[in-house]
C-alpha cells in the first residue's frame, strides 16, 4: 500500500468512467467536493449514478452534474432546493430513488461493513416501499433494505495527511466516513494536508486504508463560503 496517496485533481477524477456510481459526501454545503465535482463536470463522464443527501442548490456541486447532462440516476433523501433536479425528474430526464435520511445513512453503512442489506419498518405502506421486499420479523411486517455500494466515493475533509488519514471538520463528517468504507476507491480533497505523523490518532475520523487519492486544494471557490470556522 502507497505511503504518498498524493495525486492531481485530473488524475484522481480521470479514473471515473461511464455509467459508474458514484457517493458525494456532504449534506448541503458542509462536506461537499465541490472541486471535485467541477473537475467530473470538466472531464464530463456520462450515465453516471450519484448517492448524496441532497441535490445542492442551483449554480452549486451536483446541479452542474445534472446541467451537464451526466446524470442518469440520482439516490437522494431530498432535491427540494434544487428547481433543475425537480423539472428532470418530472420531466422524466432523471431517474430519482427516495430515501428517508436515516435509512440512506444505514444503507451506506451497511454496505462499508460487508452486508447485503437489513431490516427496518420505516416506510412500510408508504411510496418509499413500492418495489421492495415485505418479510414477515416475529409477526410483524418488515422491508428488505438493500446496501448502497459504489465504484467511488468523492469526499471532502479539513485535514489529511499523504497516507489518507482524514479529519473532517465540524458537522461535514455527515455521510464522508460512511461513504469511505461503501466504494471500491475513495478520492479525498483536503484544505490542509499535513505531514505523515502530524494527525494525532484521536483526531482521526477515516484511516488512511480506506483512502486511494488525495488532492491538495490550493484554494476553495466561492461554493465554500457558506461555512464559517
Amino acid at each position: 500500500m502507497l505511503a504518498d496517496k498524493t495525486t492531481t485533481i485530473e488524475a484522481a477524477i480521470n479514473q471515473i468512467s461511464d455509467g459508474a456510481t458514484v457517493m458525494i459526501g456532504g449534506f448541503g454545503v458542509p462536506g461537499t467536493p465541490f472541486c471535485l465535482i467541477d473537475e467530473l463536470v470538466r472531464q464530463g463522464q456520462k450515465g453516471l449514478t450519484i448517492i448524496k443527501n441532497d441535490a445542492n442548490e442551483t449554480g452549486m456541486g451536483i446541479d452542474h452534474l445534472l446541467e451537464n447532462g451526466q446524470v442518469k440516476k440520482l439516490i437522494a433523501t431530498h432535491i427540494g432546493l434544487n428547481p433543475r433536479a425537480i423539472q428532470m425528474m418530472n420531466e422524466n430526464h432523471l431517474e430519482v430513488e427516495f430515501c428517508a435520511q436515516g435509512i440512506l445513512a444505514e444503507r451506506i453503512r451497511s454496505a462499508g461493513a460487508g452486508l447485503f442489506g437489513f431490516l427496518t419498518d420505516i416506510a412500510i405502506e408508504t411510496e418509499l416501499a413500492a418495489g421492495k421486499t415485505v418479510v414477515d420479523f416475529e409477526g410483524s411486517p418488515a422491508l428488505i433494505e438493500k446496501s448502497l455500494q459504489a465504484d467511488f466515493a468523492l469526499l471532502h475533509t479539513h485535514r489529511a495527511d499523504p497516507f489518507g488519514n482524514l479529519t473532517y471538520a465540524a458537522s461535514a463528517q455527515n455521510f464522508n466516513p460512511l461513504m469511505a468504507m461503501a466504494a471500491d476507491k475513495v478520492l479525498v480533497e483536503v484544505e490542509e494536508l499535513v505531514a505523515l505523523g502530524d494527525l494525532s490518532p484521536v483526531t482521526i475520523h477515516t484511516p488512511g486504508p480506506f483512502v486511494d487519492c488525495v488532492v491538495a486544494l490550493s484554494e476553495l471557490t466561492k461554493e465554500y463560503g457558506v461555512v464559517h470556522r
